[in-house]
């Protein structure tokens, strides 16, 4: 009897560790909902990107390999080797995987069958890029990306600045337009915009903030705001407008930039996070050797 005890008070206990890694998530996480993790031994998770099937693509960037998660078997499966290094990644609506491969400083296109198609960047105005970290690919066409400086061992070229500061970009849908649109962070990392192509958010994580833009027609930013006294490795937002980022677990603001929930995981470092599965309503995180997933009553956008 006592054992029978025991057993069922270190179950509660259990429970209620995983319970109690969400704060104030009523309203955006599944009921009874646990962090799941999916598998680690990974070197460092980065770069989630959802494709039409709901099936999440991630790099492990030291070891230079993108993975896949199958959203329907709930398993990971092996996408691509030799990837340029790379980081963050974004789909095009035709299925091209768009890859930040910072081992050369480039953007690449990604075939569906885990193949380079061509290097859609690899310098602006003759120099290279400090190395292009996270992107945001726009509904109607073209691209934003982020340019920190991270000094990565495996580069064979000057590890210093390479540009005169770290920047973003618009790269437009036909290539022929390369432009910065913000010259004014310290350290541009996460990036990700509205479904309805009219917002970016841009964290800012060498000042600890993210700001708002308005997108105009010809891929300029204006009227920029400062969203949330938070920067991000890296972000995502859901049907109602809130917006996820990441570094100490994932913390989410709502539209009005008010911080509603924080999940913790147990990692030194949470990089990113998108929504996956067909109806989107798994979060799925990075976090240095492992990934994650989490149930939710919101939806994300893609």
């Amino acid at each position: 009897m006592q054992k029978i005890t025991l057993s069922i008070a270190l179950l509660l206990c259990l429970s209620f560790g995983a319970f109690a890694q969400i704060e104030g998530g009523k309203a955006i996480v599944a009921k009874n909902a646990e962090l799941v993790k999916v598998q680690d031994g990974f070197s460092f998770t980065e770069g989630p990107a959802v494709n039409r099937m709901g099936d999440v693509f991630f790099t492990d960037q030291p070891n230079d390999k993108i993975y896949m998660w199958a959203a329907g078997p709930n398993e990971i499966r092996p996408f691509m080797e030799n990837t340029g290094r790379a980081n963050g990644l974004y789909f095009k609506l035709d299925g091209t995987l768009i890859a930040a491969a910072d081992e050369n400083n480039e953007l690449w296109a990604i075939s569906r069958d885990g193949k380079k198609e061509k290097v859609l960047v690899s310098s602006f105005k003759g120099v290279k890029l400090n190395g292009p970290n996270d992107i945001w690919v726009v509904p109607k066409g073209g691209l934003y990306f982020t340019d920190p400086l991270y000094a990565r061992p495996y580069w064979e070229r000057d590890p210093e600045m390479q540009q005169d500061g770290e920047h973003v970009y618009f790269l437009s849908e036909d290539g022929a337009q390369l432009f910065r649109v913000d010259e004014d962070l310290v350290k541009p990392n996460g990036i990700v915009g509205t479904p309805d192509g009219k917002t970016l958010y841009v964290a800012d994580i060498g000042a600890k903030k993210t700001y708002k833009y308005d997108i105009r027609e010809d891929g300029y930013l204006i009227n920029k705001t400062l969203f949330c006294e938070m920067g991000s490795d890296g972000m995502t937002t859901d049907e109602k407008g809130n917006v996820y980022l990441t570094g100490d677990g994932v913390t989410v603001f709502n539209k009005k930039g008010d911080q509603i929930a924080h999940i913790a995981v147990p990692s030194k470092w949470t990089a990113n996070v998108v929504f996956g599965a067909l109806d989107r309503r798994t979060l799925f995180i990075t976090a240095t050797d492992a990934v994650y997933t989490l149930k939710m009553k919101v939806r994300g956008v893609w």
